[in-house]
């Protein structure tokens, strides 16, 4: 497995949390070539990671979750056609990473969440953000095109009617309207919004990992049509194995004896 080479991402773990962290503060943690291939090293390293249960993702220096892209390199790597289809390579394999991590995934918002940055957060399965927060996507405003994932990931959270403003206006969204809309799930205080995450993700750290990956991939599914025949045995098979494990019999004892589980992911 490949290891972090930029320090423009970085990870630690604890109490069964992953944090991966978008450190480019001085640019408003806009997202670099570099960062991209280490969202990817890092996320396949916490899937790889038993202890870690489920992942946070947050921006560095608190002004912003990411402010999109950088567009300071798009003079070298992304300047046409055939520069956007290898830049989108390795966008894409963050991108394979964010929806195939089989963990719940939070992101932690504070401040912009702009283009490609709200096109990570997108990802998550639970989205945290403080009243200043503020949401966009400017392609409108630059000339550069969406890939159809990103637009159908926009369009199947707050619906296409909502899509088609936020993509044809590029205008911005303060945090009360992107909590109505659906873009995020929790509109917490900035002085509170690191404890409330925290809390939260040890909740789902406590929970029984088989069950919470049966779940994540059953919405998936549930997301993306048609589900196959393939899919539906698949999907099967990852409930059964809750009904299988050892988590499941520890389950029924500690409901029994009136305290709380203790999960082992088997």
């Amino acid at each position: 497995m490949s290891e972090l080479t930029t320090d423009r991402i970085q990870t630690r773990a604890s109490d069964g949390i992953g944090w991966l962290t978008l450190n480019n503060p001085e640019r408003r943690n806009a997202i670099s070539l570099d960062m991209w291939r280490g969202i990817g090293v890092a996320l396949e390293a916490f899937q790889r990671d038993d202890a870690v249960r489920v992942v946070v993702m947050r921006g560095a220096g608190g002004q912003a979750f990411a402010s999109g892209a950088d567009i300071s390199e798009f003079d070298h790597h992304r300047a046409n056609a055939e520069q956007r289809k290898a830049y989108g390579g390795v966008a894409a394999v963050a991108h394979d990473w964010l929806r195939r991590l089989d963990k719940p995934l939070l992101a932690l918002i504070q401040g912009f969440c702009i283009g490609g940055g709200l096109g990570v957060a997108l990802h998550a399965d639970v989205r945290f953000a403080t009243p200043a927060s503020r949401f966009a996507i400017p392609a409108a405003k630059l000339g550069l095109g969406y890939d159809h994932g990103a637009v159908a990931a926009l369009a199947r959270l707050i619906g296409a009617s909502a899509a088609r403003d936020l993509l044809f206006s590029a205008r911005r969204v303060e945090a009360d309207e992107a909590h109505r809309l659906g873009l995020i799930n929790f509109l917490v205080a900035d002085d509170e919004i690191e404890a409330r995450v925290v809390a939260y993700a040890k909740t789902i750290a406590g929970n029984a990992p088989l069950t919470l990956r049966a779940a994540k991939a059953a919405l998936h599914a549930f997301e993306h049509p048609p589900i196959t025949a393939a899919d539906e045995t698949r999907l099967a098979a990852l409930v059964d194995a809750c009904f299988d494990s050892e988590d499941y019999a520890e389950g029924r004892r500690a409901f029994a004896e009136k305290r709380p589980p203790k999960f082992r992911g088997r």
